[in-house]
């Protein structure tokens, strides 16, 4: 939250819509903590609320606290996740379900890997027109550049691997 706050002041809505639309591509966060946690951002002094009124119609602002807060949180280590990858999970014991519901399961990373480098693509034109003259922006298009080659790897991987199983499906028949 306060880093989406620290582009520019938004509404909870604004927020879900940024998640949505641009952070979601590396980031997730639940929906339902958004007015949640932005009642405590605020009573914790890190944003403060423009207008008046209900929590859902307010445009809340970082505050100096707020951004010194992010920088910290910005400078922490960096945990380890550990890998959960279902489609990999599937193909490691695809001796179990065969050739071709492994090529459908990778069909479908296939198509989810094309429609993210179509929506990345568009992303990246419009942040890299922004990045002329905002140095914020130019930090954004590194996150969305690093998304471009992650879709077009997995796309790779996609292609090479359906080329797998079709030959191993025709050595089956």
């Amino acid at each position: 939250m306060l880093g989406a706050l620290s582009v520019e002041p938004m509404s909870g809505y604004a927020i879900r819509q940024a998640i949505t639309e641009t952070l979601g591509h590396f980031w997730s966060e639940s929906f339902g903590q958004i007015y949640p946690t932005l009642a405590r951002l605020e009573a914790e002094g890190l944003v403060r609320r423009d207008a008046a009124g209900q929590t859902s119609g307010s445009t809340f602002r970082l505050t100096a606290a707020g951004r010194r807060r992010l920088v910290h949180l910005l400078r922490e280590p960096i945990p380890a996740a550990p890998p959960r990858n279902g489609t990999l999970l599937r193909l490691f014991f695809g001796g179990l379900l065969g050739p071709k519901e492994c090529t459908e399961v990778v069909h479908e990373v296939r198509d989810a890997a094309r429609r993210r480098l179509d929506q990345l693509t568009a992303i990246h034109a419009e942040v890299a027109a922004e990045a002329r003259d905002d140095v914020g922006a130019r930090y954004r298009l590194m996150t969305v550049s690093s998304g471009l080659h992650a879709a077009r790897a997995s796309l790779a991987w996609a292609e090479e691997t359906l080329d797998a199983l079709r030959e191993m499906d025709a050595v089956d028949r």
